[in-house]
């Protein structure tokens, strides 16, 4: 037995999340309190109202809820709101031409990112690399609670104004190697997929539609005239008409313009065939995806 014992290897445990089913699970809505019956466990909640809780599941730190939640109606926009990734400074650059109105989202990104490389570099020379995993999971949840936050204000935004959402179609532009490191640095640190997944399930509740365009020259052609101009570094200067603007907000307003031009484009050859078609139908013409495409 004691030789037994000194030969075997003990295993290590992992910690596992624990999986709570619908059955387990009671929803008081009037005080907005759920309660995990097994465990005596209540949460208070503040999300949206719900038609039912699909699971739990907890780890050391969050409880993840799963519900069903009734989308809205989609809305006709009257608007479009340009969304640039591909940002100096910050994660998104919002701009809305008919209002002229600007946004610009997670300024805080770079100095969260170049705070954990630090760190990590530093565990990782020193070989602690069970605390370099804590700090990679620590990074992933502090990006991920920051997608969710932005892509909020940004769905939310949109319904105020009564505006599509208007991303770039960068399928396939991960691996492209005409791409600045700084870009493509950005689309693997920053996680603008889930960005995207964040904004277009939020979308949905909120019946927000969400485009998606042709990226080319988006960032090189002027905003105001739209031939091409010079872009150095944060600035935008068009040698035609003299405009002169942050290269971000003028690559925003252009992703704007481009599906504000195919909407009208739709609805001029419509007319010009005589053909009567409901609004609504229109913008659906026009509407290049409905679903993200993987980055």
């Amino acid at each position: 037995m004691r030789k037994y014992g000194s030969q075997k290897k003990i295993k290590r445990v992992h910690n596992v999340n624990l999986v709570i089913p619908n059955q387990s699970i009671r929803v008081d809505k009037d005080n907005r309190i759920i309660t995990i019956v097994p465990l005596k466990l209540t949460l208070n909640y503040q999300f949206p109202d719900f038609e039912k809780i699909n699971q739990i599941e907890i780890d050391k730190e969050f409880a993840y809820i799963s519900c069903t939640v009734k989308e809205e109606s989609g809305m006709i926009p009257s608007a479009f709101i340009g969304v640039d990734r591909n940002t100096t400074g910050h994660i998104v650059v919002l701009a809305n031409p008919d209002t002229g109105k600007i946004e610009k989202l997670g300024k805080k990104a770079l100095h969260i990112h170049n705070k954990y490389s630090a760190i990590r570099k530093r565990l990782q020379r020193q070989g602690k690399f069970r605390q370099l995993k804590k700090i990679k999971d620590r990074e992933s949840r502090i990006i991920r609670d920051l997608n969710h936050k932005i892509s909020r204000w940004i769905v939310n935004i949109a319904k105020e104004q009564n505006a599509g959402l208007v991303f770039e179609d960068l399928k396939g532009i991960r691996n492209s190697r005409k791409q600045s490191k700084s870009f493509k640095y950005a689309l693997n640190s920053w996680s603008f997929y889930q960005l995207q997944l964040f904004v277009e399930y939020k979308a949905k509740l909120l019946g927000v539609p969400v485009y998606y365009i042709d990226p080319a020259y988006t960032s090189q052609n002027c905003s105001i005239c739209g031939k091409i101009g010079i872009r150095n570094g944060k600035e935008f200067k068009c040698p035609h008409c003299g405009h002169v603007d942050h290269a971000d907000v003028n690559a925003a307003f252009n992703i704007a313009n481009r599906q504000k031009s195919m909407v009208d484009r739709v609805q001029k050859e419509m007319y010009t065939m005589g053909a009567l078609i409901p609004h609504d139908a229109m913008f659906e013409e026009c509407q290049t995806t409905s679903e993200p495409h993987v980055l």
